[in-house]
Parts: C-alpha cells; structure tokens; sequence
C-alpha cells in the first residue's frame, strides 16, 4: 500500500477548534408572516383530491337533493289596517291609543297566534289530510321506542288531541314576512301539494279576519254589559254629593260665597301686614338709635350721630362753636380780666348749657318713640295674626265646599260619559268593520321552494373546496419538516451545500459508490455540488478535517460521507475515517473485510498506521474503518490518544472525512466536533422534524463545532416542485453530465432509475 507523502507540518500540531460559539439565533422574522403564495402551492398540491373531493360531495348533494320530497309555498298578502273604520267613537273602549308601528307588530303577532291557527284546522278539518294527520306522525319509529322504554303512551284520538296536533303542524308551517314601510304582510304556507298551500294561506287569512271581527264583538258584548252595570252605581254616587254639597251649605249659611269672603278676609290681612311691615321698620330704626344712647353715659351724647343731626342739636352746637371762637380772639387781645372777655366766657357758658339741654331733650324724645314704636310693633302683630286665623277659617271653608262641588261635578261627568258610551257600545255591537283584508289572494305555485337543487349542488361544492383547501393548508402548517433547500437555509440558519435527489430503493452497497458507479446522475452532480462548497468554504486553509453527522438515524449521512470523499479523492489525498464505533457501516458498504483494523485499534496502539488504512476499489480513496468495536467508544475518542492520532492524519492528508454517530443519540460527535475543522450536518428531507435539526445545530455549536452548511438528502424534486410552485430539476441543484450534453442517462423525469434494473427496499444510516 503507497501511503501519502507525510506533510511538511509537524505530526504534534494542535487541532485548532472554534472557540467562539456561534448560536443558532432565532428564526427569521419574515417566516412568521402570511404567505398566500405558500398557501397557493399548498392548495396546488394536493389539487385533484381537493377536486375530487369537491366533485364527490356535489355528487353526494345532487342525489340528496333529488331524493328529498319538493316543497311548495302559497303566499297571500293581507293589508292590516291602521286602525278599524269609525262606524261609532267606541275605540277607546277595547282598543286603547296604540301607535301605528305596535299596532301593526300586535296584529301580525296575532296573524300568527295558535287561535287563528286552529280556527283554520277546525274549518277546513286539515287531520283529515294525509299530509296533515297526526296518525301518520304517531306510528313513527321514535315514537314506538318511546312507548316500548315507557317514556310515552298512545294516546287516544279525539278530536280534540287530533286538532292540538294538526296545529302544531300548520304552526310549523305557516311564516310571515311584513313588507317594510308599508302595511302589507306576506302569508306564506308551505306544503308539499301546491293547490294545499295556496288554500291554506288564503284559509288563515280569513280565519284571522274573523277572529278579529268575532273578538271585537265579544269585547263590545262585555263593554256593553260593564257599563250599564256602572250607571246605576254613578247614578247613586252623584245623588249622594249633591246632597252633601246641600247639607254643608245649609250649614254654614253659605248661600253663594263665589270667592268675596275669601278676598275681603285677604285684603284686610294684606293690609294689617302692610302696616305691621312699616311698624317693624320704624322700630328696627329707633332701636339702632337706642342702643347708641345706652351705649354712652347720660350727657355725653356728641358720638351719637341720631342726637348730633337733630337741627336743635345742630343750632346750638354751632352757638357754642362761634362764642368759642369769639372768646378765643378777644382773649388774645384784650386779655382775661377784660370785661367783654368776661362777658363772652359767660355767654359761652350759657351756650353749652343750652347745647346740653338741647341734647338731652332729643335724647328723651328717641326713647318715648322707640317705645312707643315697639308697642305699636307688638299690636299690630297681634291683629295680623287674628286677621291670618280668619283667612285661614274662611279657605277652610272654601275648600270644603269647593271639594264637595267638585265631587258633584265629577260624578256628574262620569256618569254622563257612561250613559254616551253606552248608547255607543249598543250600536256597535250591531255594527264591526274590519280590520284587515286579502288584497292579493295566494295561488298554486309552479315551482317548489326547496330543495334549490342547483344551489344546494353549487353550496357543497364550494364548501367542499374551501374545506379541502383548509385540510391540505392545515396539513402543510403542521409539516414541521424541511421540504426543500430555500427552507432549510431560512430555518436553519446555515448555508446548503447540496440537496441530493431521492433514488429508488438500492442495496447500501449500491449507494455508497453511486459517486463512480453512476458519474454522470443527478446524484453526482449533487456531492459535486458539496465537495465545491467545502473547497470553497476555507481557501486560505490547506487541510481540512470534516466531520458529517446526522440528527438521528436513517437519514444518510453515512453515505453522504463515502461519497463526498470520494468525490474529493479524485483531486486531493484523501482519507475516510468511520467514527461511529456503536453500528459502524463504512467497511460493510465498501465491502472491506469486517476483521480489518481500523481506528480503535490504531488509537489502542494494537496496529500501526498502515495496517488501518484500506483502499477502494476503482478510486484513489483510503478508507479507516471502525476496527474491532471497543466497549467503551466515547472514553476512546475522549483520550488524548485519539486527539494525537487525529493530529498526525490531518498533516498527511488533504482531506480527512469523518463520518460519526448522530447527535441526538449518543456525545461522540459533540466530543469529534471541535477537533474537526468543520462540520456538516445531514438531514432528510420532508422526514427530519426541523426542530430537532435545529436543536442538533445548537448542541454541535455549543461544544464548538465550526458549522460549514448543511445537506438535505432524499429530497423528491416532484414534491419539492409541488412546494415552490415549479418543478425542481436540474437547474436547481446542478447540471447532469451525460455524452456531450448536460442530460442524465438513467433518470426519467427528474428521478434517476433504479440500478441494475431492480428496486430493493433499504434503510439508510
């Protein structure tokens, strides 16, 4: 075996693992909109069920619709009036003020009250007809169960059982539709004879206007009846008033007051309490004068300003101030002991005696008026309070009389009233207008009304197109899996490097080596397509270790790893390394002897490196399988044994593929992850539930792990077609070379055949 030249790097170089970890970060925030077009493509998949589904139930329709017994509708318009003719003004006696619009909804009630209904079975005895005969009704099965379980008896059938129950029937029949702004309803009866219905609707139109005549004479018969038993009552009412309205007047020798004593005796209390007003005034004046005069000492009454206005008071206060102003001047002139001096200190005394007693007198005089003020005060009050008592005897007096005369007049209104409405009540009894009447009777209908055959057919089929739209809509909301590659990069958050197309079933043998089996299929346009985006995922970086690894089982990843290298071998030096140390696949699908060394005991140290690695047939690719299975996997891939290993192979090869356990079953692959250079995930497409990948994707990032992109395997292109609103080919995922065009040999509509002719049932890893 000719191994690789070993590469200049040092075997002990570190295997430089990401450091920064990279989440997956939430989903984009467009993906939460409403997508009509999605709804659109959903709808557009599942197209011929829907279709078919919606022909089915309008099938189904037309066929009930057929078989259901026609129903026909007689329609008479009845015009209610108003209010009845006024042969006589006895309205108010049994109809009342009633607006227009509750007279009208009142009537209309009444057209479709059980009364009129049974009058209509009476008349025309409907429990004779077919249609209408309760006994066809009481033989049903339900009604023999009832009995058997004692739930119910049979009744016997009189006519009166036999008349409720056929108007329950005409009840259930019978509908009314009130013509809005006008006073016009429309009767309508349905049945399945169309001569039935029409008699029918014309027959409770007339029921009803005889109803209406019959109740307003009854209700006049008993108006009639009340009021002349009223007037013999009314008659002896107003006799009693008149006689003790005589008997009052005789007694308080009232002859015709009319109202004058009441105005005289108001008058003179108007007047005492005129005059009792103007007496509280004045006194209310002097008293305010009062209390000043107490409130000073006897003499010194220059602060009282009721004293000070008094003219005597004035005059003399201005005598003394002149003598004083007169003494003043000849003091300072002629000195004290002249005689005019002497004189005018005199003249000045007898002026402030004569200011004093002026002032006194005016003072005397206020409290003889206040006095005589309060006096007059308190008499006057007196007789305001006589004139008040005989005011209020004599509007006692008034008011009798005037309640007694009343009793008289009302008793004599009402009895009057009484004696009019009874003259008018005999003769209405004689007399009823109508208060409705048939301005277009009902005639046999040509059609029925139901069942509307053709809409009922349209119905179905529209709702069974929306539901089957709903269902498949609902189907594709609760698809959670990734179903093409535009979808798995918005969820996933990471690049697609390939999209590989479902096969039909091969051996697992078959499919690991479709790569150089079949070069020229879609299949091998598509590991093309990854090992280009793993070339061009780090250029600047000549060695690269990629580990491929899956969610869970059966999605592929195994194969993906044999043929991705091999892709790679044809222009690097290039290593397969199988990881999964619990169900390892790669040497059984290669067709390796199954006791080969291999990695576990390279990492024990029972083999040398040469003896782990085996070529593959037709191909420059070298493959380490598993070895001999360890009991203890993950402590192995754990040691630092294996990280040193791992080291040296890197400086040799090129490129060194790892296939690994899935992430969800078993740590081996988060442990491998950050020794790797980068990783990439495998997961199947319309199986692998999205969440799940993504929880993988966050697990490999959190032990850090250098996500290159991600693989959809088995991705029917027909069904993803469906998905995207076109049909997916080769001009999405890559170009099929096949002779000298770029057209596949062995796939037929974008699906490449099986090989050898033969389809095998297979479970992929």
């Amino acid at each position: 075996m000719n191994l690789p030249a070993p590469n200049s790097k040092s075997p002990q170089t570190p295997v430089v693992a990401a450091e920064v970890f990279q989440p997956i970060g939430e989903q984009p925030q467009g993906e939460d909109t409403i997508d009509l077009l999605e709804y659109w493509h959903s709808v557009k998949k599942r197209k011929w069920a829907i279709l078919g589904f919606a022909a089915a139930s309008a099938v189904l329709a037309g066929a009930i619709s057929f078989a259901i017994t026609p129903i026909y509708q007689g329609v008479s318009m009845v015009q209610i009036e108003s209010r009845a003719n006024k042969l006589v003004s006895i309205e108010d006696v049994y109809g009342g003020a009633v607006q227009a619009a509750e007279h009208y909804q009142t009537q209309t009630e009444i057209l479709n009250s059980r009364e009129v209904a049974e009058r209509t079975v009476r008349a025309l005895k409907l429990w004779e007809l077919p249609e209408y005969s309760p006994k066809n009704k009481s033989d049903g099965l339900l009604t023999q169960i009832k009995v058997m379980l004692g739930l119910g008896s049979l009744e016997p059938e009189t006519e009166e059982s036999l008349v409720r129950a056929t108007t329950d029937l005409l009840r259930e029949n019978i509908s009314l539709a009130p013509i809005r702004n006008s006073q016009l309803v429309k009767l309508q009866v349905e049945s399945t004879d169309p001569v039935l219905a029409a008699r029918l609707a014309n027959a409770v139109a007339e029921n009803y206007i005889i109803n209406d005549r019959q109740s307003r004479f009854e209700v006049t018969q008993q108006a009639s009846q009340y009021l002349q038993d009223q007037l013999g009552d009314l008659r002896a009412k107003l006799r009693q008033s008149e006689q003790a309205l005589q008997a009052y007047r005789q007694k308080k020798g009232i002859i015709s007051l009319g109202g004058s004593a009441q105005t005289l005796a108001g008058q003179q209390a108007g007047g005492t309490n005129e005059q009792f007003v103007a007496a509280r005034s004045n006194r209310m004046q002097l008293e305010a004068a009062y209390q000043q005069l107490n409130a000073v000492p006897r003499g010194q009454y220059s602060g009282v300003p009721s004293i000070m206005r008094d003219p005597s008071v004035i005059s003399a206060q201005a005598r003394v101030t002149e003598l004083t102003q007169k003494l003043a001047q000849l003091s300072e002139t002629l000195g004290a002991k002249n005689n005019q001096v002497l004189q005018a200190r005199a003249e000045l005394q007898a002026a402030t005696t004569s200011l004093y007693s002026a002032q006194t007198a005016v003072a005397d005089s206020l409290l003889r008026e206040y006095r005589a003020a309060l006096a007059t005060e308190k008499s006057l009050e007196r007789e305001l309070g006589a004139a008040r008592s005989d005011v209020a005897e004599v509007n006692k007096e008034e008011f009798e009389l005037a309640v007694l005369e009343r009793d008289v007049q009302s008793n004599r209104e009402l009895y009057d009233m009484f004696m009019s409405r009874a003259k008018e009540t005999n003769l209405a009894s004689e007399v009823q207008s109508a208060i409705a009447r048939i301005v277009d009777p009902a005639v046999p209908p040509e059609l029925p009304i139901k069942p509307r055959k053709g809409l009922l057919v349209v119905m179905v089929l529209l709702l069974s197109l929306f539901a089957g739209a709903s269902v498949s809509v609902l189907l594709d909301m609760l698809d959670n899996t990734l179903k093409d590659g535009n979808e798995a990069e918005s969820r996933l958050r990471l690049p697609l490097l390939t999209a590989l197309p479902a096969i039909d079933e091969h051996e697992h043998a078959e499919m690991a080596r479709l790569f150089i089996d079949e070069p020229n299929s879609q299949h091998a346009e598509a590991i093309r397509t990854a090992r280009t985006g793993v070339l061009l995922s780090s250029i600047d970086q000549p060695t690269k270790c990629i580990l491929v690894t899956s969610s869970i089982p059966g999605e592929g990843k195994t194969t993906l790893a044999i043929n991705l290298a091999l892709a790679h071998a044809q222009t690097k030096r290039t290593l397969l390394i199988d990881a999964d140390m619990r169900r390892p696949q790669v040497g059984r699908r290669l067709g390796l002897n199954p006791a080969a060394k291999g990695l576990s005991n390279l990492v024990a140290g029972q083999a040398l490196l040469p003896q782990c690695l085996h070529t593959v047939a037709d191909s420059q690719l070298l493959v380490m399988p598993v070895g001999d299975l360890p009991p203890n996997p993950l402590e192995l891939i754990l040691s630092d044994r294996f990280k040193a290993e791992l080291a040296k192979l890197m400086d040799q090869f090129e490129i060194v593929m790892i296939d690994s356990p899935p992430v969800e079953l078993v740590s081996d692959a988060l442990v491998i992850a950050p020794l790797a250079t980068s990783t990439v995930l495998v997961a199947k497409a319309m199986s692998t539930p999205t969440p799940l990948v993504q929880k993988s994707i966050a697990r490999l990032q959190r032990a850090g792990a250098n996500m290159l992109g991600v693989v959809l395997n088995q991705l029917d292109l027909r069904k993803a077609g469906s998905y995207q609103g076109k049909y997916y080919g080769v001009e999405e995922y890559g170009y099929n070379y096949g002779g000298d065009a770029y057209t596949g040999k062995g796939y037929e509509s974008g699906k490449p055949k099986a090989l050898k002719g033969e389809a095998r049932s297979r479970t992929s890893t």
